[in-house]
């Protein structure tokens, strides 16, 4: 695949959108499972935990608009901390993990690797000249 013509920011917005897209599938994947229903209904889960993971889903939904928008500097540290909030999400499900989330987080934290990897090649503007 050559993304060399491919505008980062358009890239690093769809990387994003593929993230989200994974952590849906995965969720709506565990539905399949045997008995998964009834085991959620039966769950008491805190409120802290909920709203960690709220926090954590609404994280690359943010970063489609702000990668796509944000200016390179600044694109940089809000992709590097959303990547690393997102990845300390996924890594927080694997000690409860089933084989197809472990697969599905490994997938995630890859995707992770590339946007991280993208916005770090961003250029870097300063007053009298550009570095690359």
């Amino acid at each position: 695949m050559n993304t060399k013509n491919t505008d980062p920011k358009v890239l690093l917005s769809t990387l994003w959108i593929v993230i989200l897209f994974n952590m849906i599938i995965r969720d709506l994947h565990e539905f399949l499972r045997e008995g998964y229903i009834e085991e959620m209904m039966s769950l008491r889960i805190p409120e802290e935990n909920m709203l960690f993971y709220g926090f954590v889903a609404q994280v690359p939904i943010l970063m489609i608009l702000l990668s796509r928008t944000l200016k390179d500097k600044a694109n940089k540290w809000f992709n590097t901390v959303a990547g690393l909030i997102a990845s300390l999400g996924f890594l927080s499900t694997l000690p409860t993990a089933d084989m197809d989330d472990v697969f599905f987080v490994i997938v995630e934290n890859i995707l992770l690797l590339i946007v991280l990897r993208i916005a770090w090649k961003l250029p870097i503007h300063t007053k009298n000249h550009q570095l690359q």
